[in-house]
């Protein structure tokens, strides 16, 4: 029998970068209203996903860890949902490793259905939880007691999930999507950063023996034929296009949950 969650035995981790960002978008979930029972970790001020996550599992008072981005807005049914596929799983796979609300799979087929700013809706509505070989970062789930840790040898804020997916398959245990929608009210951009392409490296030399590896941003290859495609792809659109390159967060963010309250 899995956790009752509306009891509040849930710690949620969040990596804040700018608390006003926070308080328009996650802090205006139904769950967060004032009277709720949940720990929420905010954690400021470190190098990468990995150290800042890594430490909040120390603090968190819970087994059950919800790692979620400051500019995501969870629905009012985002618990019962996750309730849901916890009380399917402990049938199914009850040493399940890491869940999130969007992925691949190994062959690269999406699973997962989110809002996200500037691409709109993703994926497709699904019923139960499915295996996928990465998770997007936007929402991660892991049970403290299942040992997993990040890793701290991953820089910056970029490919944890992936990591951390991979370091649960190490261990035998399987990732899955849930049905469980959510809002990514985003910064969204086409080019990507330095780091970005630096945790690359890292990440395919630290699970070179699982490699391709299909995330939700770019797939991992031994010659890395898809990070040259988007780096021309990159160059073409600053240098050439010189043109706005992606879209901006949604200021309206109530209004943003109020359209999406009932998905």
């Amino acid at each position: 029998m899995t956790e009752d969650l509306e009891s509040g035995r849930v710690t949620f981790v969040v990596n804040v970068s700018s608390p006003s960002v926070l308080k328009k978008n996650l802090l205006i979930s139904p769950s967060f209203r004032p009277g709720h029972r949940y720990q929420i970790l905010q954690q400021e001020n470190f190098a990468s996903a990995a150290t800042a996550y890594n430490d909040a599992l120390e603090k968190s008072h819970n087994d059950l860890v919800i790692f979620v981005h400051q500019d995501v807005i969870l629905p009012s049914a985002w618990i019962s949902r996750l309730q849901e596929a916890l009380d399917a799983l402990e049938d199914t796979d009850p040493y399940w490793g890491v869940l999130g609300v969007f992925g691949r799979t190994s062959t690269g087929e999406q699973r997962g259905s989110v809002y996200s700013t500037g691409l709109g809706l993703i994926g497709s509505p699904f019923k139960s939880p499915a295996v996928v070989q990465t998770l997007d970062e936007i929402v991660l789930i892991i049970r403290k007691s299942s040992g997993l840790r990040f890793d701290e040898r991953l820089p910056h804020f970029h490919f944890y999930g992936a990591e951390i997916c991979l370091a649960a398959l190490q261990k035998g245990m399987k990732s899955y999507a849930i049905p469980a929608f959510c809002i990514h009210n985003t910064q969204y951009s086409l080019v990507l950063p330095k780091e970005f392409y630096a945790s690359y490296g890292i990440l395919k030399n630290i699970w070179k023996k699982y490699v391709p590896v299909y995330t939700t941003c770019i797939r991992i290859t031994k010659f890395n034929s898809h990070v040259y495609r988007r780096r021309i792809n990159e160059f073409a659109l600053r240098y050439l296009r010189r043109k706005t390159i992606g879209a901006y967060r949604r200021e309206d963010s109530s209004r943003l949950l109020k359209e999406f309250e009932n998905s």
